[in-house]
């Protein structure tokens, strides 16, 4: 187990001596000793601590307690400005630290389990952390075979996946897990899992869903870039690439292969994924509930020129709760979130 370190602060205080006048009467030399009793000390220094901030935080945020998380990171060895703004360069610092802890969930987002371990890297009880180690910062730029840019840290909670930010081909979540929820299929299948962070969520969304005495029921979660590449292969084949591309991703551009999407349907569609879901009791609550566990509506309603697919009421993402308050409530998507 890490032992922690305390951190004392130093004080140093020098006291100027008395008049050196021995002349001078006794209550005038009284006076002078009490004067200088009740002002502070002469040259007093005091170091301010250096420590992890209690507070979640996550990207887009910016204040003072980001200023005192970049001050904490750089401390221990990251090369961050310190313009209390929650960039990606923040991002990519604290993702590369929990990547290296397994008790960590690697998210990019400054959460409870993450300031605890920032607390002992701090007290400089862990050898073994290497800042960059885990995650390099300036990986080299790449591209998928259709051009499109390579996200350079994919295990980010809030990484915008779409026809312009694609994810590596290589990436598999390590911590995929099946969330215990009702599939329309009893086959465990690889669809049948999310990032542990999003199932976590999705469970706790379906028992809500269950108090509501509604039916919801998951059918497709992560999806691997071999599996979206044939899928998107088959849709082309059928419907011609430009159809195909409304409602299709290409492989690297779904959110299914992050492990934070799943598509949720119901019996009433025939456990389909189609528009008429929005319509049901189920996709209505979906809609005004989602964003309390974290969710998004990723595709919504009259945004397709922004998003580039069609509407889609059943394809939910995970972006936390914060994230999904505020996108939900201003009726945006998770790309103008962005450009706020």
């Amino acid at each position: 187990m890490l032992k922690r370190l305390s951190i004392t602060l130093a004080i140093l205080a020098v006291i100027s001596g008395c008049s050196s006048n021995s002349e001078e009467p006794e209550e005038q030399q009284d006076e002078t000793s009490s004067n200088h009793q009740e002002s502070p000390a002469d040259n007093q220094e005091v170091k301010e601590e250096i420590t992890a901030p209690k507070e979640m935080l996550q990207k887009k945020d910016q204040g003072e307690k980001v200023t005192s998380l970049q001050n904490a990171l750089r401390k221990i060895g990251y090369n961050l400005s310190e313009e209390g703004v929650y960039e990606e360069a923040t991002t990519w610092a604290v993702t590369d630290l929990q990547l290296q802890f397994e008790e960590l969930q690697a998210s990019g987002v400054y959460n409870k389990a993450t300031q605890k371990v920032l607390s002992v890297l701090l007290d400089g009880s862990e050898a073994n952390f290497q800042p960059g180690k885990a995650l390099p910062e300036k990986a080299e730029t790449t591209t998928t075979t259709n051009g499109t840019p390579v996200l350079s840290n994919p295990y980010d909670q809030l990484a915008l996946v779409n026809k312009e930010f694609a994810l590596p081909a290589d990436y598999l979540p390590e911590d995929l897990v099946t969330p215990n929820v009702r599939f329309p299929f009893t086959e465990e299948l690889p669809k049948k899992q999310m990032r542990q962070i999003a199932a976590e969520k999705l469970e706790e969304l379906f028992a809500a869903a269950d108090e509501a005495g509604l039916d919801l029921y998951a059918q497709s979660g992560f999806r691997s870039y071999d599996r979206q590449d044939a899928i998107f292969t088959s849709n082309v084949a059928e419907h011609g690439e430009e159809a195909a591309n409304n409602f299709s991703a290409r492989p690297g551009e779904s959110e299914h292969q992050s492990g934070l999407a799943m598509d949720v349907t119901s019996p009433d569609v025939n456990f389909q994924l189609i528009i008429d879901f929005g319509e049901t009791d189920e996709g209505k609550w979906l809609k005004k509930n989602a964003a309390e566990f974290g969710f998004i509506i990723r595709f919504p309603e009259g945004k397709e020129e922004i998003t580039q697919y069609q509407f889609e009421p059943w394809h939910i993402r995970y972006v936390g709760e914060k994230a999904a308050k505020e996108i939900m409530a201003q009726g945006i998507t998770l790309e103008e979130y962005y450009e706020e």
